[in-house]
């Protein structure tokens, strides 16, 4: 039995591929168009590949307050909060993924407090507010494998749930093998990505926070999604240097991990700082009220990871190192422990619905090419 969202989906699509008003918007219509009905994998697809530019919603002559009330964005939202549910694995856990922030601010708590907890009996009494100096300063205060392996079991987890997650969704959506190890399919995915193609609209920005054609959403995201890859360089070079090389951290300023991360860390605050801004002057018309939180957490959440890791930089010579380092790895570890229960879904299943829809297209092509008598 279809879900009351799944209904929605079917009925607003059902007028949109018969209005075919806003074609070229973005890549959900294109899809859309190449179905005359909609299976539930259909629309969980078409639901994730949409990237809430809104620019359907305020050119929608059905948009609220008309009687069929379409509101595609609104709708597809719930939809994609119902599919990030729908395959979570383990399904214990699906719970979780309830769009608030709560489970996601009692996470970074509890991981905060056993950081502390470490920090507390690790270094002894009074290390937490000693100033530490010189190589392997901050294992002084937590234990090297305190520090080396709950992290690295943590993130071996997430990657793990999110590659489950993955190709449960694939399936869920109506792919099959096949069409996954389509490697020119992927290729194409991954450079809209990183382009962050259809975070242009119809090519002058989204109207993102209100009717208005804006690309700061576009580029705030950029600052995100390219602050987050730099920490990630940055993490792997001091994985290098401490393991391979016998160099402990903390290292000095102007080694290549302590200015990747910087760099990274900055735009994290920039990207994330106004993400946050934007979501509090958007309009909510288009929104789906129920993922707000969980939304805005995820967000915080990478602010904080970024703040505290560049105060941590700032003061690591200063007595106020291990407060900052306990903030800093408790904000990190509720990062990858609600990794594959939160918002970062969105970026997974969003490369999979870009990778199946870039597959659609060559084999549109292909066809429309082999049926074409001039060809």
């Amino acid at each position: 039995m279809r879900s009351n969202n799944l209904n929605e989906a079917e009925r607003v699509l059902t007028i949109c591929n018969a209005c075919r008003y806003c074609e070229g918007f973005c890549s959900v219509f294109p899809a859309m168009e190449l179905r005359r009905a909609f299976t539930a994998g259909d629309l969980n697809y078409l639901a994730n590949l949409c990237h809430n530019c809104r620019g359907c919603y305020y050119a929608c002559q059905y948009a609220p307050p008309h009687e069929f009330q379409v509101n595609v964005p609104q709708t597809l939202a719930r939809l994609r909060l119902e599919t990030y549910r729908e395959c979570c694995r383990p399904r214990l856990f699906r719970s979780l993924l309830n769009g608030s922030a709560v489970p996601v601010g009692l996470v970074t708590a509890l991981a905060t407090a056993l950081v502390l907890f470490a920090a507390r009996f690790g270094g002894g009494p009074g290390a937490l507010f000693e100033t530490h100096l010189g190589a392997g300063a901050f294992y002084r205060l937590i234990p090297y494998w305190a520090m080396v392996l709950p992290f690295t079991a943590a993130a071996a987890l997430a990657i793990l749930v999110l590659g489950r997650g993955l190709t449960v969704f694939w399936s869920a959506t109506g792919g099959n093998p096949a069409e996954f190890r389509d490697l020119r399919a992927h290729l194409h995915a991954a450079w809209d990505v990183l382009r962050l193609r259809y975070l242009e609209g119809g090519g002058d920005g989204c109207n993102y926070p209100d009717e208005r054609f804006s690309m700061s959403r576009r580029y705030f995201h950029h600052a995100v999604f390219h602050g987050f890859l730099l920490c990630l360089a940055s993490t792997s070079l001091a994985f290098v240097y401490d393991h391979l090389l016998g160099r402990a951290a903390p290292y000095p300023v102007l080694s290549w991990p302590v200015a990747l991360g910087t760099l990274g860390g900055l735009a994290l605050l920039i990207g994330t700082g106004g993400m946050i801004y934007l979501k509090t002057k958007m309009d909510r018309a288009p929104a789906a009220e129920e993922s707000f939180g969980m939304d805005l957490a995820f967000v915080l959440l990478l602010f904080a990871v970024s703040l505290t890791g560049l105060l941590l930089l700032l003061l690591r010579s200063t007595p106020a190192m291990g407060t900052l380092l306990v903030l800093h790895l408790g904000c990190v570890a509720g990062f990858f422990l609600t990794l594959p229960y939160g918002k970062f879904l969105h970026s997974v299943y969003r490369y999979a619905a870009l990778a199946r829809n870039a597959g659609e297209q060559f084999r549109q092509r292909a066809g429309s090419a082999e049926n074409d008598p001039s060809a």
